[in-house]
């Protein structure tokens, strides 16, 4: 696990937050799944929730406005040290803003923005709040991917906008590159299979650690969630798709506790 205290490093996800028409059913839900506890951070905040394993912050549930056309998502928010200098950039590459840059009272400042295809992602720009302060651990956010239907065009977007080092994986299976920034893998973009549906749109996907995938997607079940796809084995760990009671999608993979450490 990875226990973190100061600001992400540029292009890296640093958040992951809910935003559904219920955030009770989503308390209920994932305090149940992931033993998450919960701080309200009040009215002036809109009573957003924050979401913490063992004391430490790991995401955030908020509350769409009754009859808002956005649909209930998790989104993944990138590092920035400076939100009006990259929002500038997604639109220079092709992208566009669904929100202009803003401040979070003294939290941060952040954007939410569209890649070419449609991908919507959040930049963040640390202020108190950092993003997460656990990852890779259990019932933690450990991965973040773009699954796109333009592989080569969603590469060179995010390496143009964030500077990303893009390295190709030679799969037969799957199509799929990983993100880096400096010396180390902080996310991947992938092409959707063959077979996707034509419903499903270009997404940036969350993967939650869990101990026990197969535990997990039957507790998914049980709480009024969905398996899109069944667990199974991959060179990363045990993984499986699922989507919440209020019809939001996830991922879940295998992840082992160990000790503390920083990064």
């Amino acid at each position: 696990m990875v226990v973190r205290d100061t600001p992400y490093p540029e292009g890296t996800p640093c958040w992951v937050d809910l935003m559904v028409p219920d955030p009770r059913m989503a308390m209920d839900f994932y305090g149940a799944l992931f033993g998450w506890d919960f701080a309200d951070q009040g009215d002036e905040a809109g009573n957003y929730l924050m979401c913490s394993v063992e004391g430490r912050v790991v995401a955030g549930i908020g509350g769409t406005a009754p009859g808002s056309p956005a649909p209930p998502v998790w989104t993944t928010y990138l590092a920035t040290a400076d939100v009006d200098a990259t929002a500038s950039r997604v639109v220079e590459a092709g992208g566009r803003l669904m929100a202009e840059p803003m401040d979070v009272m003294t939290e941060g400042r952040m954007a939410i923005a569209a890649d070419p295809a449609g991908a919507v992602f959040g930049l963040w720009q640390a202020g108190n709040t950092i993003g997460a302060q656990l990852t890779g651990a259990p019932s933690a956010l450990i991965w973040n991917e773009c699954m796109t239907r333009d592989f080569e065009q969603a590469k060179e977007f995010y390496r143009r906008v964030f500077g990303y080092t893009v390295q190709d994986l030679d799969e037969e299976d799957f199509t799929y590159a990983t993100l880096v920034v400096g010396d180390r893998i902080v996310g991947g973009v992938g092409l959707l299979p063959d077979g996707t549906p034509e419903d499903v749109p270009p997404h940036w996907m969350s993967y939650f650690g869990v101990s026990d995938p197969d535990t997990t997607v039957n507790r998914v079940a049980d709480l009024g969630g969905t398996v899109t796809s069944p667990p199974t084995d991959s060179p990363y760990g045990r993984m499986a798709a699922v989507a919440d009671n209020q019809g939001v999608a996830f991922s879940v993979i295998t992840v082992v506790a160990e000790p503390d450490s920083e990064q």
